[in-house]
């Protein structure tokens, strides 16, 4: 299928995402009712500003995506992770969220989230003929 005349479709910078997940948002509260929605970023830092650990997520329809979660090698099993996923799910409540949900394919980080009270809801898995074989990705939720 090709564009409208005069329209390219391009790879672009990826700040772009931000621009287009705001332009999204506007549109659906055009059309559907909506709760509070918007996007944050927890980092955790040193005192020197080095940058240990972080999180990005979003809110909308009265649920928290965590996007990413991140902590450095030399910070993970210290609870930093932990405290980050903490500080979202309160930010989450606070807005109205009922529920969180993210995905992950590290079996370590689907058994962090599912001490944490994540649950799996669905799973994708790659066939064997398929690069690379046996990849799984797990999506999680919480109650919140």
């Amino acid at each position: 299928m090709q564009p409208s005349e005069g329209i390219r479709i391009s790879e672009e910078r990826t700040d772009l995402a931000q621009e287009i997940d705001a332009a999204l948002t506007r549109t659906l509260r055009q059309s559907q009712p909506q709760a509070i929605n918007g996007s944050f970023v927890l980092a955790a830092r040193k005192s020197d500003r080095t940058l240990v650990g972080g999180l990005t997520g979003t809110t909308s329809y009265g649920w928290l995506l965590v996007k990413t979660l991140w902590v450095s090698e030399e910070q993970r099993g210290s609870g930093i992770g932990r405290q980050l996923m903490q500080r979202a799910e309160e930010k989450a409540r606070h807005v109205g969220c009922h529920g969180a949900w993210l995905d992950t394919s590290s079996p370590q980080a689907m058994a962090f989230y599912r001490r944490l009270g994540y649950e799996i809801f669905g799973q994708l898995e790659n066939g064997a003929d398929q690069h690379p074989a046996g990849h799984r990705r797990w999506f999680l939720r919480k109650a919140l």
